[in-house]
């Protein structure tokens, strides 16, 4: 299995109902492409101090490499990208195989 986590900053211009819009189409992109197995989403509350301005977290699982390049080319996936970037002030994405 394919760990896919995904963190973002968000443009501090963004207003709260727009990084709510945000949030919902990532969450939608699990309906719209079968390769995600699993998806969960959740804003930051570590007390650490360590997060670097990232505020949400997302973690997508998939079957194998072969299912993560599928969602990765994935029309939906590629007009997220799209809609996403000029909303981000940073984004961090990070896969593992998970043991």
């Amino acid at each position: 299995m394919i760990r896919h986590i995904v963190l973002f900053r968000f443009r501090d211009e963004l207003d709260a109902a727009q990084v709510a819009e945000a949030i919902a189409s990532f969450r939608a992109l699990q309906e719209k492409i079968p390769e995600v197995r699993a998806f969960e989403d959740g804003t930051n509350v570590s007390p650490e101090g360590l997060a670097h301005g990232f505020t949400h977290a997302f973690l997508l699982d998939f079957e194998d490499a072969a299912a993560r390049d599928a969602y990765l080319h994935h029309p939906a996936h590629k007009a997220f990208v799209a809609y996403i970037q000029p909303r981000l002030d940073k984004a961090l994405v990070f896969d593992w195989v998970a043991g």
